[in-house]
């Protein structure tokens, strides 16, 4: 069915995306995944393309459109391509902008917001920690005023963009007396004295994204960096979450897409026992169900993005499309593996890469498990 949520302007805008991708991102992915990160001129690039901005006000160098449409159409382009580097771009021009944006004083705009605009400041957002996961209310790196400042003791791991990040938004634990609500934000640069990073780590997939631990050992951080108001860092991350959910599950699912289609053609052009192997009626019935399901997910996220873009996205609908669109994704590409036989086992093949970059979906952003949770409360139980 067509989609009926884009207008002419998002079109148009799409194809300019598309075209970027074509021309700076997909002849570079190898490389990029040998490097495992993606290098300064990428950034540089989209940030003159416009792709880093559009959480960003104008007077900073943004496009602020405050019509999610855009970032939508952004992720779509990037997750066919790569579902990495759509999260990646996701962490750093849709999930740390607002922060600065909605809590940050004119003087953190000034500061940071151009560089984010432009490419030249790439950051990253340091919730998990190793012993905590999904649980952002126990967090245990600290932060403790002294004077002017605050002194941040602590480690985060998982962390998207981490090795590479100019400026980190930390969560550390300011009043440990108000559990939950003793978090404070705090926005942590590149060179302070005692922010070091760990390694990259070795994931399962994704290797174009640099996922990195850090390490907070007497971090002096000045007051002027708090972001927000001090002990109102969970109320914060609780409130921008959605937008984070509602961000995995729409690249998750274009990811899914893609390499559906590619693996749809595939079977019309592979040949077995005579003929093509889509023509077996069970590989037909399969290909059936899987386009359904994504053409239903497909509804179901469109809805959600026009409600988030006019603020009415709740948190537990979030929730419901990260948790079904990732599980789609994950069923979708599993399928595709098997589709493939033998070949979609290799690493050569895009279907293996994509299946083993997908996993994770179910995982990040809050766990899927948590996701059911925070929808089973709703439902009064």
């Amino acid at each position: 069915m067509r989609r009926r949520i884009f207008e002419t302007e998002h079109e148009d805008f799409r194809d300019a995306v598309a075209e970027f991708v074509a021309r700076q991102v997909t002849p570079n992915l190898e490389a990029w995944a040998e490097a495992k990160a993606l290098p300064r001129e990428f950034w540089l690039q989209a940030g003159e393309q416009g792709l880093l901005g559009l959480e960003v006000p104008e007077e900073f160098g943004g496009g602020y459109p405050q019509d999610y449409r855009f970032n939508a159409v952004v992720f779509e382009e990037l997750a066919r391509a790569s579902f990495a580097i759509s999260s990646c771009v996701g962490i750093d021009a849709d999930i740390v902008p607002p922060y600065i944006v909605d809590l940050g004083t004119p003087e953190q705009h000034a500061r940071w917001l151009p560089g984010v605009a432009d490419g030249s400041t790439v950051t990253a957002i340091a919730m998990t920690e190793p012993s905590g996961g999904s649980d952002l209310a126990n967090l245990k790196t600290t932060a403790m005023r002294d004077g002017d400042d605050w002194v941040i003791n602590g480690s985060k791991t998982f962390i998207t963009n981490g090795f590479s990040a100019d400026l980190v938004v930390v969560a550390a634990r300011t009043s440990p007396e108000k559990k939950a609500k003793g978090i404070t934000l705090f926005g942590v640069e590149a060179g302070m004295a005692g922010f070091e990073r760990g390694r990259k780590l070795d994931k399962v997939g994704q290797p174009e994204s640099d996922t990195s631990e850090l390490f907070f050992r007497d971090v002096r951080v000045p007051h002027e960096n708090v972001i927000g108001q001090v002990d109102t860092g969970f109320i914060q991350m609780m409130k921008n979450l959605p937008q984070e959910r509602l961000g995995a599950a729409v690249y998750g699912l274009a990811h899914a897409r893609q390499i559906l289609d590619e693996t749809l053609q595939y079977t019309k052009d592979r040949k077995a026992f005579g003929q093509s192997i889509g023509a077996f009626q069970h590989n037909k019935f399969l290909l059936a169900e899987l386009v359904t399901k994504v053409e239903v997910t497909q509804a179901f996220l469109d809805d959600a993005i026009m409600a988030h873009t006019a603020g009415e996205l709740s948190a537990v609908d979030a929730a419901k499309a990260k948790y079904w669109a990732s599980d789609v994704q994950n069923e979708v590409l599993d399928h595709c593996v098997q589709l493939h036989g033998g070949y979609g086992y290799m690493n050569e093949y895009r279907v293996a890469r994509a299946w083993k970059d997908a996993r994770v979906n179910r995982i990040w952003a809050g766990s899927n498990e948590i996701m059911k949770e925070l929808i089973g409360r709703d439902l009064g139980l």
